[in-house]
């Protein structure tokens, strides 16, 4: 099975993801890593990404996936997955469950300015909130409760 983890920028991906893979023992990818220089730089000075930017990232996550279903391996993937076309190419096979973080604007907001050492500032938020396309009735979970809440969470609805 691969989790993806999806929501906007200071939603508790990496957190969250981080410790649901160590805690079930799989290996974990952040979809930040997968990000050209280019990209990492462009959203830096607070640019957000268009498509053209997007797409060589979405590909390389695909393949990911993809790759970890072959060999049957168990992974976490934090990936923000804002539109539904991206989670399509994400969703690779039936071993992929989605799992939609999602918070209030205000916290997510006041979580990003108290981040370091992250290259996605907090005034490309409010781009990141326009881009979302709901993801409707898939799995979702509120992250005002404390990390280890959530990942109680997903591990009892995933029956993991």
């Amino acid at each position: 099975m691969v989790v993806v983890l999806m929501g906007v920028a200071g939603s508790g991906k990496t957190t969250v993801g981080r410790l649901l893979a160590a805690e079930l023992g799989w290996p974990f990818y952040d979809a930040d890593d997968f990000h050209s220089r280019a990209s990492v730089e462009k959203m830096g000075r607070g640019v957000p990404l268009d498509e053209a930017d997007r797409r060589p990232w979405l590909e390389a996550l695909r393949e990911l996936v993809r790759g970890c279903l072959e060999r049957g391996e168990d992974a976490v993937l934090a990936c923000s997955a804002l539109k539904e076309s991206y989670r399509r190419l994400l969703l690779a096979g039936e071993g992929v469950r989605l799992v939609h973080l999602k918070g209030d604007p205000a916290l997510i907001r006041e979580r990003l300015r108290g981040r370091r050492g992250h290259f996605m500032p907090p005034e490309l938020l409010d781009s990141q909130l326009a881009a979302l396309e709901e993801p409707g009735p898939r799995f979702e979970v509120d992250v005002t409760v404390p990390a280890a809440e959530v990942v109680r969470t997903i591990r009892a609805r995933l029956g993991l």
